[in-house]
């Protein structure tokens, strides 16, 4: 994929003095009294803007929080606690302008915050007008917000349309790659691991992935109905008899490939879905009529933890359980032990798949870690981004 880099730029010099606008993702999630609760979309931000401080430009930054109305700005869509994280992350203050569109003032070695930018009338709908006087604010425009990459909104899309250059900063840019890496040129075996409550959310998902991965892993109630499929009994598991042709329709289009979608052998059930609900193993084909699958068995992780282990590129999104509780953990954890010990190249994403990520400390151990859950979800779709498209298309002039 062929897009201008920021950091291209300012090794080149061409951001000194220059009006840089960045397009972060600092959408974090705060308590009832505002305080910021997880802040790594805010840390995650901080190379992008100390890049540009660091190449002598004047630096404006904005994002996204929460979900305002247009036009009417509330205090609790105000980007007040992250410009005082941010303040604390780059050991400066950090200004917060409001009503910024019409004109900002920032000068080299400077960084401001821009109020949210949800809050303005045609961002979500990309409107011309706004994208034109956002664009006349810079020389350089910078789009570092993966997680808003799958849709075209004013400061996504629009901004970059009009803006004299338009390119991708670090984080942007390590997704690009990583996503290239394991998608469009992948070392094989490529192995995706895709799990959740309903194959309806992730249908076209597992369909795109049919056609191109050597090996598809399913999990959670997904699972479940791949078993239906499979004819074998689940009792009464979540899962989607009527999605069960689909399902089937998967498996046949891996087997013609000369790839595989590995069922579950073993299974762990229990009567409850309960933190203390007693757990038991049992052969995919003993499940009982009252049963809940809540974890795959020890036998079907270890088969599929030798599969990731031999594999050249691994494709995560999704824990295989009910990880959350103690007694139907192993399965993932074998999961996440497996992609952690695994020469292949890895790259994970969603929030279920980050906190399973966190819970079993192989942080470190994961190829690539993304960001952004929707965006990430599109591209395994097949999908190409807006924010994307616009990048390759002011690149090739």
């Amino acid at each position: 994929m062929h897009i201008l880099r920021f950091s291209d730029l300012c090794d080149q010099g061409q951001a000194r003095g220059k009006r840089v606008f960045i397009r972060a993702d600092l959408n974090v999630p705060q308590d009832d009294a505002g305080r910021i609760t997880e802040d790594t979309r805010i840390r995650a931000s901080v190379p992008c803007i100390r890049m540009a401080l660091d190449a002598g430009a004047a630096v404006m930054v904005t994002s996204h929080l929460g979900r305002p109305t247009e036009g009417a700005f509330k205090l609790e869509d105000s980007l007040a606690p992250v410009a005082r994280r941010l303040s604390e992350l780059l050991g400066r203050e950090v200004p917060l302008l409001a009503d910024w569109v019409d004109g900002v003032s920032v000068q080299p070695g400077q960084v401001v915050l821009l109020e949210n930018c949800r809050v303005n009338k045609g961002e979500k709908k990309n409107d011309p007008a706004l994208a034109q006087k956002m664009a006349q604010l810079c020389d350089i425009y910078v789009n570092d917000a993966f997680g808003t990459a799958h849709r075209a909104e004013g400061t996504t899309y629009g901004i970059a349309e009009y803006a004299q250059v338009a390119c991708a900063g670090p984080l942007l840019a390590a997704e690009i790659d990583a996503l290239t890496r394991a998608l469009a040129s992948p070392k094989r075996p490529l192995v995706a691991i895709v799990a959740g409550s309903k194959v309806s959310t992730k249908l076209t998902i597992l369909q795109s992935l049919a056609e191109k991965v050597d090996g598809l892993v399913v999990g959670g109630g997904i699972a479940n109905t791949f078993m239906l499929a499979a004819g074998l009994p689940i009792g009464k598991s979540l899962a989607e008899p009527d999605l069960v042709g689909q399902a089937r329709a998967v498996i046949d289009a891996m087997a013609a490939r000369g790839a595989a979608v590995p069922i579950p052998t073993d299974v762990v059930v229990a009567k409850a879905f309960a933190a203390d609900a007693p757990a038991t193993v049992k052969q995919a084909a003993d499940v009982a009529d009252d049963d809940l699958i809540l974890d795959i068995g020890p036998e079907t992780a270890q088969a599929l933890a030798a599969r990731l282990k031999a594999a050249g590129t691994i494709v995560w999104n999704g824990p295989v359980g009910v990880f959350e509780f103690e007694q139907f953990a192993g399965g993932t954890r074998a999961i996440a032990q497996a992609i952690a010990e695994s020469p292949a190249f890895s790259i994970a994403g969603g929030g279920d798949t980050l906190a399973a990520i966190a819970k079993f400390g192989i942080e470190d151990r994961v190829g690539y870690i993304s960001t952004g859950g929707g965006a990430f979800l599109e591209v395994l779709e097949g999908k190409e981004l807006p924010a994307f498209q616009i990048l390759q298309k002011r690149a090739a002039g």
